[in-house]
């Protein structure tokens, strides 16, 4: 396996409770990050994060999920490296520090400040459905998404 520290990395980001079509969309996200062999880190928690989790831990990935309380044990199942921060949504900004990309799924608040985050430090920002905010490249497909995102990174 390649060192992690070498591994490119894809913070996927979305809300909490979205429906099912944004649930569906991140499990594919997911899976397809996992296929690159790039890392898929996010929030740790439930919605986007658990569905996007699950999809790429179902295809033998590596998911880091960066929590916003205390506990490593509040991480979704699919997490393999929870990262317990303390910070509340403050922590949004350590998800997309820790990515080469972002992948946004829906979202609400958290999702918007997760991608002004991503916009301000220069990453690459794929919207699915979600913020319509300048500088977010939309993608229609799981796939397009994946694509964009990898495109022009290099482990």
């Amino acid at each position: 396996m390649k060192d992690i520290r070498k591994r490119i990395r894809i913070a996927v980001i979305g809300g909490s409770r979205p429906g099912r079509q944004a649930l569906d969309t991140a499990l594919e996200v997911g899976r397809l990050i996992a296929r690159s062999g790039a890392v898929v880190v996010c929030g740790g928690l439930g919605g986007v994060m658990e569905a996007a989790s699950r999809g790429a831990r179902e295809e033998g990935g590596l998911v880091v999920g960066i929590l916003p309380g205390n506990s490593p044990a509040d991480a979704n199942p699919w997490v393999d490296i929870p990262v317990a921060t303390g910070l509340g949504y403050t922590r949004n900004s350590l998800v997309v520090m820790n990515a080469d990309a972002i992948i946004a799924v829906d979202g609400e608040y958290g999702t918007l400040s997760e991608i002004a985050y991503g916009l301000i430090h220069g990453k690459k920002v794929v919207g699915l459905r979600t913020w319509d905010v300048r500088g977010v490249t939309v993608a229609e497909t799981a796939e397009e998404a994946v694509r964009l995102a990898l495109e022009g990174l290099s482990s």
